[in-house]
């Protein structure tokens, strides 16, 4: 991989950690997250009418990935309300280049040498230090949301990375992505949560519209980068975000950090370069 492509990548990390710790230090996890991604909608909005159309092919994968997405920050709100987020963002962004790496095999044929297995049994590696040194904090439903999510995020890459693909502009695809998403969510946070939506938009809808663009660049940037390269591997360099959230954890939202968890991000984002590296 070029290395401005790999700089690009690791910027996109940063970008998403920066995000989810934003949600995580708010003060009503739900709330936040419709105002970055409603402002990620109204973005999207603004600036799609100057993209071409994303290729007939590519809006099927449109649709399957928005619902995917819109379940995965539901269940990311109830994530952040069980557990830190220096254990649980590891644990669903480490996770999730496993399914990408086995799932690419069969279902794009996209192989991995052996260098990349290695980087998987790393992340593997990596995933156990983390839930043994939580043992005792760790909740067992927020370890099965967690890793649900995993799941999720390892469904809507591959999902994702065909789309880009397909559609012939990354970045309209993302931006597609973000109003599907964002007027989704909305929605259904009106029907749940009625005036307190307007209420903490009228508070919050300056940050809600940084966020909400640092994720469209974040996504668009990984997309990008999986129409020159394979998935796997790019959703794995992308997991480095986990450096990323262990840092703001301890210094921002001055959550307990300990040697063995910092450990155990180490190892889960060497397996990610593994990855890469292969």
């Amino acid at each position: 991989m070029d290395l401005p492509v790999f700089l690009l990548i690791l910027f996109a990390a940063s970008l998403h950690a920066s995000w989810n710790a934003f949600l995580k230090g708010s003060g009503d996890t739900l709330l936040s997250t419709v105002m970055v991604m409603g402002g990620a909608a109204v973005i999207a909005a603004l600036a799609l009418p100057f993209l071409p159309v994303p290729a007939r092919a590519s809006w099927p994968y449109l649709a399957a990935s928005a619902l995917l997405q819109v379940g995965y920050l539901v269940l990311l709100v109830r994530v952040y309300r069980t557990i830190d987020m220096s254990l649980a963002y590891p644990l669903m962004r480490g996770c999730a280049p496993l399914g990408v790496a086995l799932a690419s095999r069969f279902w794009l044929d996209e192989g991995l040498p052996v260098i990349a297995w290695i980087g998987v049994g790393t992340i593997c590696l990596g995933i156990l230090t983390m839930t043994t040194a939580a043992r005792g904090t760790l909740r067992s439903a927020g370890l099965i949301a967690a890793l649900t999510n995993a799941a999720i995020i390892a469904a809507y890459t591959l999902i994702d990375g065909t789309g880009a693909r397909a559609s012939g502009t990354p970045a309209a695809y993302t931006l597609w992505l973000s109003l599907l998403t964002g007027a989704a969510l909305t929605a259904l946070a009106l029907r749940t949560r009625g005036k307190a939506v307007f209420a903490h938009a009228r508070g919050n809808w300056a940050i809600g519209l940084v966020c909400g663009f640092g994720t469209i660049v974040s996504y668009t940037i990984a997309l990008w980068a999986m129409t020159m390269a394979p998935i796997a591997m790019v959703a794995a360099l992308r997991e480095t975000s986990i450096l990323f959230a262990t840092a703001i954890s301890a210094l921002i939202l001055r959550e307990r950090v300990g040697p063995a968890r910092i450990a155990a991000a180490g190892i889960i984002a060497c397996g990610a370069m593994l990855l890469r590296l292969a």
